[in-house]
């Protein structure tokens, strides 16, 4: 019989992470397009308190992304570097593990959220104006938390199989419904946030769905119940491949709370105040994670790639690949750098009427502070993806934890305390630019063993 050749083997690299990192990126952005078109719905028909209270409760949605791709990528890592080794089976059990764990997840999250959701809502900076409302939207939002953790983790697993389209189709369906929803809940039946937090849900229950149905057509994957059985050594595996996205998300939830307390308190003692600080910070936060989800989708999109080639020991081709990605992630950091600091008056006003004079003045001080060394924000991510593409999670972890926990947290933190919001907001450009330097060190080094070793 003749053995068929997986493309990834041969098909050129720029064609490969065309294929992949397209679908995937346009994914992560309909995906955070959840919350924009919220954010916009909202600004424009209840206000900054809807507005700041929306984004008192993104920090559930991050978390909840984490799971899916603490889950999701370690999985789709794992059954790449499997079918690069030829070992079926391992990689049908691998997907059987994953199943069950984001079943378990999704009913974890709402039982959870549930149960300490006012509490939480504190914790992530809710004022007492805001917190009514705060609740009113977290509340349904939760329920719709499971089939955005199905969304997610499919997307890392569907690429995986070669796939990355379909996962693109139901995210659009998804998004579109939202959308369209969105005006009729908030403007026609003046259901407020409520009404924006039933459209984000229908949207994504569909998209779940959806994503589910693909389970009978996967091309290199068998699913099979008995599969769903946790096996220890497969589900630490998907865990110890899986870390450093998980822990890459938990940091931005970490950053976002410490941030929007930090917005709260020494908002408080500036002309805008407490509520236009958090609703501020909150609208830059989800238009960089539009920016942010390129570059994952770039990063990710090298990783069935980089896996595959790596397991193969076609070492040269993980080298192409990681070089290309980083030329493309150099590219779109400097157009989004230039975005953020010349066009962030046109971005504000997206949130509110013209009316808001202080809320726009705000945040273009944000755009601004916080995005001033952008141009270098590409080269980490796709540097830790690397890393957990070819097995080594804890360099690409110790990427990803270094720019939130090590570098941001601190810096904001102390810099606040001595320059109010400006030291908070200045912090993001210095942990930046030291995450940029950590991972030229860590793969100048990689690639250096790879010369001794005569791999390339």
């Amino acid at each position: 019989m003749e053995t068929k050749v997986n493309p990834l083997a041969t098909e050129s690299i720029p064609k490969l992470l065309l294929k992949f990192s397209v679908p995937t990126t346009l994914t992560l952005m309909v995906n955070y397009l959840y919350n924009i078109v919220d954010q916009i719905f909202v600004g424009q028909g209840v206000g900054i308190t809807g507005i700041a209270a929306t984004n008192i409760s993104f920090p559930f949605s991050i978390v909840c992304t984490a799971l899916a791709l603490l889950i999701g990528d370690g999985c789709a890592a794992h059954i790449s570097l499997c079918l690069g080794r030829k070992e079926q089976q391992e990689a049908n059990k691998c997907f059987g593990n994953a199943f069950f764990l984001l079943i378990l997840c999704g009913i974890l999250v709402v039982l959870f959220g549930n149960l300490f959701l006012k509490t939480l809502l504190l914790l992530c900076g809710a004022t007492e104006t805001i917190l009514p409302t705060a609740l009113q939207y977290t509340r349904i939002i939760l329920l719709g938390l499971p089939f955005m953790i199905f969304n997610v983790a499919f997307t890392a697993i569907i690429r995986s199989d070669g796939n990355p389209q379909y996962t693109m189709k139901a995210m659009m369906i998804g998004a579109v419904i939202n959308i369209v929803l969105d005006p009729i809940f908030i403007f026609y039946f003046h259901m407020g946030v409520q009404g924006a937090a039933i459209a984000t849900i229908l949207g994504q229950i569909v998209s779940g769905i959806i994503c589910i149905c693909y389970i009978p057509h996967f091309q290199n994957i068998i699913f099979q119940k008995e599969n769903m059985t946790l096996n220890l050594h497969t589900s630490t595996r998907i865990f110890s491949l899986g870390i450093p996205s998980f822990i890459t998300q938990i940091a931005t939830a970490c950053t976002q709370i410490v941030m929007n307390n930090i917005m709260k308190y020494y908002g408080a003692a500036t002309i805008y105040g407490s509520d236009i600080a958090l609703s501020c910070y909150g609208t830059m936060m989800k238009v960089y994670q539009i920016a942010h989800a390129m570059f994952v989708g770039v990063s990710s999109g090298t990783q069935p790639i980089n896996g595959f080639n790596y397991g193969a020991k076609q070492y040269k081709r993980v080298k192409k690949t990681y070089c290309t990605a980083v030329i493309i992630a150099l590219i779109i950091s400097i157009l989004w750098w230039f975005v953020y600091q010349f066009f962030p008056t046109q971005i504000a006003a997206l949130f509110v009427n013209n009316e808001q004079e202080q809320y726009i003045l705000f945040a273009v001080h944000c755009y601004h502070f916080y995005m001033l060394v952008f141009f270098i924000y590409g080269i980490p991510t796709v540097t830790s993806s690397f890393f957990q593409a070819i097995g080594k999670p804890a360099k690409a972890l110790v990427i990803s934890v270094c720019r939130q926990i090590l570098f941001l947290i601190p810096l904001s933190i102390v810099l606040s305390s001595k320059y109010g919001i400006d030291g908070a907001l200045i912090s993001a450009p210095i942990a930046d630019t030291l995450a940029f330097l950590l991972a030229i060190i860590l793969i100048l080094y990689e690639l250096s063993s790879w010369k001794k070793k005569k791999f390339i």
